[in-house]
């Protein structure tokens, strides 16, 4: 079994056993989480894809299973439904654990400091297509958030925030913290350079545009199916 496929299982795993909790029950939510993910998830494999065959990113074949899916390997394409559900959990966790928190103040700094710094890094590195594209995609995700007012978006953000450590390791592992070479290789010529550990700044923000987007439509069709079912 490859690398990546043992580490989207170890992702995957926990998350799934721990959805039964019975004060969570997010195996209940299936039904809204998985139209929410493909709609998301469609047009993210469409650019994964354009982005492998230009060159902007890659995939090192020593640690893959060797099935592809266009020129994109099992794995990446699991990626983009294994990490979303492991985000909604955390979001879900969070509502059933933590229904008090105050979310205000984080929301508000987390969000000044996310488009105030997205914005500069796409105007900064205009011919960077990773850059450029994940910094915009982000940062109109937030405003557009901002400025609906939707409820979900501070607990969005809280778990988004939450959701650091663990990504900062799987990331990590990806990017060639524990491996003699990447498992996912980037361009020099397409990101500013800045990592956070082996991690180039640019996944922050393609997370974050990933994710927005999925728990929105995720609380979108939780509430109209709850809605009609009064």
């Amino acid at each position: 079994m490859s690398l990546y496929l043992i580490l989207m299982l170890a992702c995957f795993g926990p998350c799934f056993l721990l959805s039964f909790d019975k004060k969570v029950a997010f195996f209940k939510n299936m039904r809204f989480f998985v139209p929410a993910v493909f709609a998301v998830a469609t047009p993210f494999l469409i650019w994964d894809q354009y982005f492998t065959i230009n060159g902007v990113w890659g995939f090192n074949e020593s640690y893959l299973q060797g099935i592809f899916i266009g020129s994109l390997p099992l794995e990446e394409v699991l990626f983009f439904f294994v990490i979303p559900y492991c985000c909604v959990f955390i979001y879900e966790v969070l509502i059933a654990y933590f229904p008090n928190a105050s979310l205000n103040n984080l929301t508000k700094i987390f969000s000044l400091i996310f488009v105030l710094s997205g914005t500069l890094l796409a105007l900064m590195n205009l011919e960077n297509w990773y850059t450029l594209s994940a910094c915009s995609l982000a940062v109109m995700c937030a405003i557009f958030a901002i400025r609906g007012k939707y409820i979900w978006y501070p607990r969005a953000i809280f778990a988004f925030v939450v959701a650091q450590l663990p990504f900062l390791i799987v990331n990590g592992v990806l990017t060639g913290a524990a491996t003699p070479e990447p498992i996912v290789w980037y361009s020099e010529f397409h990101i500013t350079g800045v990592r956070i550990l082996t991690i180039p700044l640019e996944d922050v923000f393609y997370n974050f545009s990933l994710l927005m987007p999925i728990i929105g439509l995720y609380h979108y069709f939780k509430f109209r199916f709850h809605k009609n079912s009064r």
